[in-house]
């Protein structure tokens, strides 16, 4: 690949390389990303801050340097690049490095089996980054659920909460071996469920039982819900919203994945969900 610190780029693509990977646990690497581009990725103060990693469908190859507008013009759509969503854990401006943590899953998938089998010096390409949640100095409490698609973000949340400050959190992951430690400054309260263990058919259910069973204290609450999306939004969202009060201010909530879809088919999910709510189904 050239070298040339000059070469044309294309337009709003960061250029940055694998510096090194560890494994935080059996299922998620994390990628610490840096070299000559990282100049170019500013950061915002979102906690869930995000970008799209891009990815050539398996058996392409693109010319060098890398020119979306050229893949776009020249190759038939089945062979433009892909984009897979995902959360900064962290970035460090001073040290020049981009993390982000990535569950795998075996072979399946794009993202997944790239980010398990990466190396130093690997070449990555993304957008971004965007985002629109942080934890505020206003409320008097937080609330935070997801699975593990979720935790990158909800740790870079916990991170931010006030000294003393109140906040409940419930993860749900595959197993214990899954577990990791996060830090707060607050008070956190952090339950892990575990999807090997649950006594239901689907084990989701006992995450949406968990949320179900949650008293909110007084005050203003903030509350962040990401992870699979029929729960988060088929189960989770009623249950605030209309079961208990909750005002939609308040409230960052979406899907990140549904089960059983690749990103192309949940967001033609999402597509199709949203013409029907607008449509007032």
């Amino acid at each position: 690949m050239s070298a040339e610190p000059n070469r044309k780029k294309s337009r709003g693509v960061i250029e940055l390389t694998v510096l090194r990977t560890e494994w935080r646990t059996p299922e998620m690497v994390r990628l610490v990303l840096g070299g000559q581009g990282i100049a170019t990725f500013t950061a915002n103060s979102f906690t869930d801050q995000y970008v799209k990693l891009i990815f050539p469908p398996p058996g392409v190859t693109y010319p060098e340097p890398f020119d979306m507008e050229r893949i776009q013009a020249e190759l038939p759509k089945d062979q433009w690049p892909v984009r897979r969503t995902y959360t900064v854990r962290a970035f460090d401006p001073d040290l020049a490095e981009l993390i982000i943590d990535v569950v795998c899953h075996g072979d399946s998938g794009i993202a997944g089996p790239w980010a398990a089998k990466a190396q130093p010096g690997d070449v990555v390409r993304l957008v971004g980054p965007g985002g629109a949640y942080a934890p505020s100095v206003e409320a008097d409490w937080h609330f935070m659920t997801g699975d593990e698609s979720a935790i990158p973000a909800i740790a870079a949340s916990l991170e931010r909460i006030d000294v003393d400050t109140p906040v409940r959190v419930i993860l749900q992951v595959d197993n214990p071996d899954e577990e990791q430690k996060l830090e707060c400054p607050g008070n956190a309260d952090i339950t892990w469920l575990f999807r090997n263990e649950a006594t239901t058919a689907n084990p989701r259910d006992e995450w949406f039982a968990a949320v179900s069973d949650c008293e909110f204290p007084a005050g203003t609450g903030q509350f962040f819900v990401h992870g699979e999306a029929e729960t988060v939004m088929k189960r989770i969202r009623p249950l605030l919203l209309k079961e208990r009060g909750v005002d939609r201010s308040q409230l960052s909530i979406s899907g990140y994945w549904r089960c059983g879809d690749n990103d192309e088919a949940f967001r033609a999910w999402k597509a199709r969900e949203k013409a029907h709510a607008t449509n007032g189904g």
